[in-house]
Order: structure tokens, then C-alpha cells, then sequence
């Protein structure tokens, strides 16, 4: 298999960023660049029995300046750092079909030969995200299946599409809402990938350079620098693993503390559902990247 990635960094200055965000988001694939308030990176392997798998995340952040020429530096910063965005967002929404809510500060995506799945973190409440969602998959030709829970804080909603069946899964956590739509395609699952049935498997992976320590249900996983840090480049990378870096849970929702050495720790809540698989990796400045892979 080959595979190539990519790590795009903003958090230079204004005339570095003019430099790199004058070319398109695609265009820059591959190359490191610099300017303020995003965050992105993509891989992509490929193989025999034309084997293609993808893998997107990003994170937006504030410029927060402490003085008024930084103030004034930050507008036309931030004005080409959402342009950046907007064209990542749309190079991700084309490869993979599904849409990203307006606002999100954290995504991640993956289209593989497994499953086509898209996380997004947004402070918009969850009453709009649902609405949002709705018209644009009701736009793709997806069919919305009966049965569909839907309240202040949180919505589960089943769909039928072309290429199978789908689902939507929205909560409500800390003022922000999470959503989580994923296409499970058919495909012989690698044995590493695989949960005990009726449970869910999460795989940890560091892709800093520093140690990071995962708390997940009272059970600390340590992590090297790298260690597990391609788990979601292809599915063969989930059986390079070894089994201290996976874990299977009842489904359910689980608190989560990432603390990765000379950081303050991070706690946050994660929810997974039976027969899924996730990658929950340790990305860029120490944010915990979910991704849902199976």
C-alpha cells in the first residue's frame, strides 16, 4: 500500500499566511503552511482492487489577542483562515459526500472501504444542527426512516440511502453539539478492527511527539510519542496495534481524560453504540481527534 499525508498548521503571521492561503486548500495538500486560527490534515492510502481510504481532520481556534495591534493583526488573519476553511470543508463534503454543520470547531472524516463517517463539533444548538442535516442529506436523495428520536439534547436518526443504510447521532455537551453521521459500507472487516459483539472498540493513538496518558472508564492507557498515531490511515494499521492501545466498552457514554505531558489534563464525554469502532487519537496541541471507523 501507499500512503501519503498531510499536516497544515496556521499560526503565523500575516504575511505568511497571504503567502500560503492566496492558493487553494487542495492545492496545498501535502505542503506545511502557517497562518492563524485552523488547524487541518488529510491522508490517503491506496492499494490493489483500486483500495482507497481517507482520512480528514481539523480544528478551528480564536485568535485572541492581548493587545490592539494584535487585535488589529487578527481581523484579516482570521478573514483568510476561514477561507481556508471553507475550502477544506469543501474538498472534505466532495470526497466523502457528507456535509458539516456551519460554525464547527473540531471535525473529522473518514472514506474507506469500510464506511464513509463524518464527526463535527459546533457550538449551534442542536435544534438547528438536526434542521441542518435533514435539508441537506433530504438534497443527497436520502430517506429519513420512522422511528426518529429527537429532543433538547440529543437526536438519533436512521436513513435509507442509495448505498445503504445510514445514521445521524446529535448531543448536546458543554455548549456545543456533537454530531456524528457515519455509512457503514459492506466489506471484509480486518480482525484487529473488530469489537466483541455487542460492545464497542475504541483504539488510541498519539500522533504528537510528546507522551500522552488516555483515562477512559477508570483505565489509564499510556502512549509514547507516535505510538498508534496512523491507527486511521487504512485498515490494516488496526492490527499493528497491540492490545494494551484498544479497548472494548458496553455501549453507552464514557468520560474520557486526555492529559498529554506538560499540559493541563482535558475531560470530556464520549458516547459509542454496539458493533462501532472508533479511533480516538491524540492530534495537534494535544485535542483529542474521535473518529469513527467502523
Amino acid at each position: 500500500m501507499k500512503s501519503r499525508t498531510l499536516g497544515v498548521l496556521i499560526v503565523g503571521g500575516l504575511i505568511v499566511a497571504t503567502a500560503v492561503l492566496a492558493r487553494p486548500v487542495a492545492a496545498s495538500l501535502g505542503q506545511e503552511s502557517a497562518a492563524d486560527t485552523i488547524q487541518f490534515g488529510w491522508s490517503r492510502t491506496s492499494g490493489s482492487n483500486d483500495y482507497v481510504d481517507q482520512t480528514w481532520w481539523a480544528v478551528r481556534s480564536h485568535c485572541a489577542p492581548d493587545s490592539f495591534a494584535e487585535r488589529l493583526l487578527c481581523i484579516p488573519v482570521a478573514v483568510m483562515a476561514r477561507r481556508a476553511g471553507a475550502g477544506f470543508e469543501a474538498k472534505l463534503s466532495q470526497d466523502t459526500g457528507l456535509p458539516l454543520p456551519d460554525g464547527w470547531a473540531l471535525t473529522t472524516a473518514k472514506n474507506s472501504p469500510l464506511i464513509r463517517s463524518v464527526y463535527a463539533e459546533t457550538p449551534r444548538d442542536l435544534a438547528a444542527v438536526v434542521g441542518f442535516y435533514r435539508g441537506e442529506l433530504g438534497k443527497r436523495g436520502w430517506t429519513e426512516n420512522d422511528g426518529a428520536v429527537v429532543g433538547p439534547d440529543r437526536a438519533v436518526i436512521a436513513f435509507t440511502t442509495a448505498e445503504g443504510p445510514a445514521l445521524l447521532r446529535l448531543s448536546r455537551q458543554d455548549d456545543k453539539t456533537i454530531a456524528e453521521l457515519s455509512l457503514r459500507k459492506p466489506g471484509v472487516v480486518n480482525a484487529g478492527m473488530l469489537p466483541t459483539p455487542g460492545q464497542a472498540r475504541l483504539m488510541l493513538g498519539n500522533k504528537t511527539d510528546d507522551d500522552a496518558d488516555i483515562t477512559i472508564n477508570e483505565q489509564t492507557i499510556k502512549l509514547a510519542a507516535g505510538a498508534g498515531g496512523k491507527l486511521a490511515d487504512s485498515d490494516d494499521e488496526p492490527g499493528k496495534l497491540p492490545d494494551s492501545q484498544k479497548i472494548d466498552l458496553p455501549p453507552g457514554k464514557y468520560k474520557v481524560t486526555l492529559k498529554v505531558a506538560g499540559g493541563a489534563a482535558q475531560n470530556r464525554e464520549f458516547e459509542v453504540a454496539a458493533n462501532e469502532t472508533w479511533g480516538l487519537l491524540v492530534g495537534t496541541d494535544g485535542v483529542l481527534l474521535p473518529m469513527h471507523l467502523y
